[in-house]
C-alpha cells in the first residue's frame, strides 16, 4: 500500500510559497481554491458554498478558517494548530468579514498574496472580495502555485502510478464486461464496483471524499458514431457489433489521479477501422518520441500535427495531444501548439492524440506519463494493439 504525502513535503511546499510570498512583500497569503488547500496541508473537504480557507503569515503561524460545523471533525483528522471558525453562509455577519478580522490578527496587513480576490464563485456563493474586506493590497499567486502543483515529487508519482495499476485494473473488468445486448450502464457500473471494492480492501480508503467515489470506468457516451465526439455524454447505449468504443478509466489515490483510455472494437473491424487506428498509434508514437530533455509542450503537440498534416489526417483532428493530471484530472501542462514551456521532471500529463471520423467512430488512446531527466516513463500499462482490444461480436 502506498501512504499519502509526508507532514515534512507539506511543510516544504508551504516553505517555498512562503519564500516567494516574502520576495513580493507581502505580509503572508490567503489560499481559498479547495485544491490548493489540500496541496499545502493534506486536509480534505467537501467544498461547498461554505468558504474553507488556509491562512499563514510570514512567520509561518497558520489558521484554518472553516464553517463552526466543521471544527470537530477538523480537530479530528487534521492537525492545524489554530481553527476559527463562522457560524453560516451567508449567516448575519458574512464570512468573509469575519476572515478579515482573522487576518488581521494573524498580521496579514498592507500587502497580502492569495489566490483569489475573496472566495471563488463555488456553487452559488456570493460575497465581498478580500481586498475590500481587509483593505489591504491584493497580489495573484495562483499562476505561481499552478506552476508548483505541475512539478511531481517522487512521493506524488508513486501515487499516479498506483492510480494508474487500479485504472488498468478497473479496463480489464470493462473490456470483459462489454459484450453485445449489454449496456454502457451495465458495462460500466459492474466494472467500477468492482474495481473500487477491491481497491478499498486492499489498500483502504485513499483519502476518498464521498461513499460514492471510487474508481471510475466507462464510456461517457463514446459508443458507436458518438465516438467521434471527444466529449460526449452517456446514453446508456446497448453495445452491438461494429461498434468503435472509446474508454474512460480513473482512480483516486489519495486524491491523485492518472487517466487510461483505449480505443476498441466489437466484433471484427473494417478496413477503415484499421486504418485510423494505425494512424492513432504512430500519431501516439511521434507524441511518446517528442518527450526528449529540452522539449516544449509545443513540440510535443507539433509532433503530431506534422504527422497528421504529413499524411493528410488533418481534418480528422479535434483537440490537443494532452494535460496535466494530478490532484485534478485537469492542470497544467496543456500540451498544445499555444504553450511554449518546457518540460520539466515531474511533470505529469496525458498522452492521447485522437482521430475522429464522424461516419466511423473515435480512435484515441490515452496514458499518464511522467517526464524524467532523460524521457518519460508510463504509469498505466494497458495493451495497445488492435488484436487485444477486439471484443468478439458473439459475446
Amino acid at each position: 500500500m502506498t501512504d499519502g504525502i509526508s507532514t515534512a513535503e507539506y511543510a516544504d511546499r508551504r516553505a517555498r510559497l512562503s519564500e516567494h510570498v516574502r520576495t513580493l512583500g507581502a505580509a503572508g497569503y490567503v489560499v481559498c481554491d479547495p485544491t490548493y488547500i489540500t496541496y499545502f496541508t493534506g486536509f480534505r473537504f467537501l467544498s461547498t458554498e461554505r468558504p474553507t480557507v488556509y491562512l499563514q503569515n510570514a512567520a509561518g503561524d497558520d489558521v484554518i478558517f472553516v464553517a463552526e460545523f466543521e471544527l470537530e471533525r477538523t480537530r479530528a483528522e487534521a492537525d492545524f494548530e489554530r481553527i476559527e471558525t463562522y457560524p453560516e453562509y451567508p449567516g448575519l455577519e458574512h464570512p468573509m468579514r469575519i476572515l478579515a478580522r482573522v487576518a488581521d490578527d494573524l498580521g496579514l496587513r498592507g500587502t497580502i498574496a492569495a489566490d483569489h480576490d475573496g472566495y471563488p464563485g463555488i456553487l452559488g456563493y456570493i460575497g465581498p472580495k478580500l481586498s475590500e474586506v481587509t483593505g489591504a493590497e491584493i497580489i495573484d499567486i495562483a499562476a505561481q502555485i499552478e506552476t508548483m502543483l505541475a512539478r511531481k515529487s517522487r512521493a506524488e508519482v508513486e501515487l499516479l502510478r498506483e492510480s494508474g495499476r487500479w485504472c488498468s485494473h478497473a479496463h480489464r473488468l470493462l473490456q470483459e464486461y462489454s459484450v453485445p445486448g449489454s449496456t454502457e450502464a451495465e458495462a460500466s457500473l459492474r466494472a467500477q464496483s468492482e474495481a473500487t471494492l477491491t481497491m478499498l480492501a486492499e489498500r483502504g480508503p485513499g483519502g476518498l471524499l464521498g461513499s460514492g467515489d471510487g474508481v471510475k470506468a466507462g464510456y461517457r457516451g463514446q459508443i458507436g458514431h458518438r465516438s467521434a465526439w471527444a466529449h460526449a455524454v452517456a446514453h446508456n447505449i446497448r453495445f452491438q457489433p461494429g461498434q468503435v468504443l472509446v474508454s474512460e478509466t480513473g482512480a483516486p489515490v489519495w486524491g491523485y489521479h492518472a487517466e487510461l483510455e483505449r480505443t476498441m472494437v466489437i466484433g471484427e473491424p473494417t478496413d477503415r477501422m484499421r486504418w485510423l487506428f494505425d494512424h492513432m498509434l504512430a500519431a501516439r508514437k511521434a507524441a511518446f518520441d517528442a518527450i526528449v530533455p529540452g522539449a516544449t509542450s509545443a513540440d510535443v503537440d507539433g509532433a503530431v500535427n506534422a504527422y497528421f498534416e504529413k499524411h493528410g489526417l488533418t481534418s480528422y483532428w479535434r483537440q490537443h495531444v494532452g494535460h496535466g493530471t494530478g490532484l485534478r484530472v485537469h492542470e497544467t501542462p496543456f500540451i498544445d501548439v499555444g504553450n511554449s514551456a518546457p518540460l520539466q521532471p515531474g511533470m505529469v500529463f496525458t498522452v492521447e492524440p485522437g482521430l475522429y471520423d464522424s461516419e466511423v467512430g473515435g480512435f484515441r488512446h490515452s496514458d499518464t506519463v511522467a517526464v524524467t531527466e532523460d524521457g518519460y516513463e508510463l504509469l498505466t500499462d494497458y495493451p495497445d494493439d488492435l488484436k487485444s482490444l477486439v471484443i468478439p461480436a458473439n459475446g
